[in-house]
């Protein structure tokens, strides 16, 4: 049993222990507070930065007991010595690296840049002096910054170009009095003209039916047609006359008749053609003015016969790029059209052929200048000669017995093209359509002139409106 001398002799020593367990606890809250006070609340910590494939060297005031990246496959510390890291960069990206002493911890942030490749050395080195940057990733290679001139621009592309064959360049690089407008008008004239010429001699000899002394005959080298004889030979025999050509004699008394062919034809044509294409910088357009025929195609084994379609006519490739104050353009005009001498017959069907002519060139002119592809010119000469044996050899006289055809064909294409770099219009500066008033139809009855802003001119103010606000109609 417990007296109240020892209840009072314990008490101290219970007060004691209790003293003694706070003080590790307020130690614990004193390295803390130290703690937060080395490693601010703010992201604001120092930065180390490198090239990926690098290695730095960082140097600490306190012996390190433990280092820790974020991510290791961009980078990697290793623990050389008690105050030195080492930081290997392996991919470009940011992380964080901690590293601890005894009684204190660090933070960086590590910054792993993008190596120099072996393009943007080697633009270094062909263009010193000009400000290119290069950024590659797996689909495309862009090109930033500032060149002195457009030459430069173009033959930096070209490198990327020929660098990275299977990737898209973007060239992005800017030259002083750069074009605002991204946009190419390209208006092209075609101009085709042919001339032909054909020139046929011939004569075909003849008697008819109880001819003279009961002969009938005839001669023809059959380049030209002839008259035939119809039925027996004899009194009720009859001449059939297919064509009487140019030239036809008869004699009654005696029945003997010549046809003769003598023709001369010449042919002038011309085509004229104006399309206006707008495209946008480095992207491709196409115009045709023509049609298309229908080709049919057996398939396999089966014979079943599928129809497809060619086109012919105008057409017009081209792909324009703006380069400072000059545009250049790869154009690919083409004139076709049917052809049906040298056409194919296949299971009853005329298949014509093409008569093609094609140009392709890579030219570079500034706003408003114009080049012309001329020199497509095609000579087609045919000459066909028919004769009888021995009869055609025979001086003058041998003539009759020759015929002959000459063919001439001449045709001239000429293509004029002229870029323009155009913007679109603003709302005042969209000139009215034209319109026709009907002259039996009184006016004011329209809807659209009851409309409120006038409807008598489509998307365009009226032209009241553009006079007083000093705007020309024709902007």
């Amino acid at each position: 049993m417990l007296t109240s001398r020892t209840r009072s002799a314990r008490l101290p020593l219970l007060l004691l222990a209790l003293s003694c367990l706070a003080l590790p606890l307020q130690t614990a809250q004193v390295r803390a507070q130290a703690a937060a006070q080395q490693t601010p609340a703010s992201a604001s910590f120092p930065k180390i930065s490198l090239t990926a494939g690098r290695s730095t060297v960082v140097e600490t005031q306190f012996d390190i007991t433990r280092a820790a990246v974020t991510n290791d496959a961009i980078a990697d510390v290793l623990v050389p010595s008690r105050r030195e890291i080492v930081i290997n960069g392996k991919t470009p990206g940011t992380i964080s690296l901690i590293v601890w002493g005894t009684d204190t911890r660090v933070q960086y942030d590590v910054i792993i840049e993008q190596p120099i490749t072996p393009l943007e050395q080697q633009m270094h080195q062909l263009f010193p002096g000009e400000n290119i940057q290069i950024q590659v990733n797996t689909d495309a290679i862009v090109l930033t910054g500032q060149v002195s001139s457009t030459e430069i621009m173009l033959r930096a592309a070209e490198v990327a170009r020929a660098a990275g064959s299977k990737q898209n360049v973007v060239n992005m690089l800017q030259v002083p009095g750069a074009a605002e407008s991204q946009q190419v008008m390209l208006q092209v004239r075609f101009a085709e003209v042919n001339r032909r010429a054909l020139q046929d001699a011939g004569v075909s000899l003849f008697t008819g039916p109880a001819g003279y002394k009961n002969w009938t005959s005839r001669v023809t080298t059959q380049q030209y047609p002839a008259p035939t004889f119809d039925g027996q030979f004899g009194p009720d025999g009859e001449l059939v006359f297919s064509d009487f050509l140019n030239l036809f004699l008869f004699n009654n008394k005696y029945n003997v008749g010549a046809v003769i062919k003598a023709l001369k034809q010449t042919g002038y044509f011309q085509s004229l053609a104006e399309p206006n294409l707008i495209a946008y910088n480095n992207q491709e357009a196409s115009f045709l003015a023509g049609g298309e025929f229908p080709i049919p195609i057996v398939s396999g084994a089966t014979g079943n016969v599928s129809v497809t379609f060619k086109e012919f006519g105008v057409r017009l490739n081209f792909k324009p790029t703006i380069a400072g104050d000059l545009i250049r353009l790869h154009v690919k005009p083409e004139v076709s059209s049917l052809d049906f001498n040298n056409g194919v017959l296949l299971q009853g069907f005329r298949i014509p052929a093409l008569t093609t002519r094609r140009a392709e060139t890579e030219v570079e002119l500034r706003d408003g200048q114009s080049f012309a592809i001329a020199g497509l010119i095609n000579n087609d000469s045919q000459t066909d000669v028919a004769a009888v044996p021995i009869l055609s050899q025979l001086p003058i006289v041998g003539n009759l017995f020759r015929t002959k055809a000459d063919r001439k064909e001449r045709t001239e294409l000429l293509v004029i093209v002229t870029p323009r770099l155009v913007r679109p219009l603003n709302p005042d500066e969209v000139p009215p359509l034209p319109t026709l008033p009907g002259r039996f139809l009184p006016s004011g009855d329209d809807i659209g002139e009851q409309l409120q802003g006038g409807g008598g001119t489509i998307d365009a103010p009226p032209v009241e409106h553009r006079a007083s606000n000093g705007t020309s109609a024709g902007r």
